[in-house]
């Protein structure tokens, strides 16, 4: 068994949309980033990599390489799990935290451990999503910015 963690964070902007988990969530503030810049699925591609001892996403998914530019993160959680594959490691389970003051993200949750689901080929009881607030503490809590924490477990 190896544990690995994640964390990402990206700046809320406007005119760019807000995905999390592969889903599209209705606000009015996007993530900037490189790609679609959905934190959520940074955060577990990060772990895994580190439970596999394969370093982060940055090495594999460099933001200066354009053919990474405005690409579905599902799209790389898939390039990442299949490394995990080549090297024999077996997704055992994924508990993740996404920390925005908003929007309200209770309705989004379960397609988002669908989504995830369907990409890694496990189980959807072996993904947990939450979603806190900082109670209007940090970046977080001015709105700002959109984090995220995960740990995983492989074998």
């Amino acid at each position: 068994m190896r544990i690995g963690i994640g964390y990402d964070v990206h700046k809320l902007v406007k005119g760019r949309k807000l995905i999390l988990g592969g889903v599209e969530i209705e606000h009015e503030y996007g993530l900037l980033g490189h790609s679609d810049a959905d934190v959520l699925i940074h955060a577990i591609m990060d772990a895994l990599l580190g439970a596999a001892g394969l370093g982060d996403i940055g090495r594999y998914f460099p933001d200066t390489d354009d053919k990474f530019k405005g690409i579905s993160s599902l799209k790389l959680l898939k390039m990442v799990n299949d490394k995990l594959i080549d090297k024999g490691y077996e997704i055992n389970n994924i508990d993740s935290v996404i920390i925005a003051q908003k929007p309200k993200l209770k309705d989004y949750i379960e397609d988002m451990e669908e989504n995830i689901a369907e990409i890694l080929e496990i189980n959807i009881d072996d993904i947990n999503v939450k979603a806190t607030t900082t109670e209007k503490l940090g970046f977080n809590g001015r709105e700002e910015g959109i984090s995220c924490e995960v740990v995983v477990l492989i074998k």
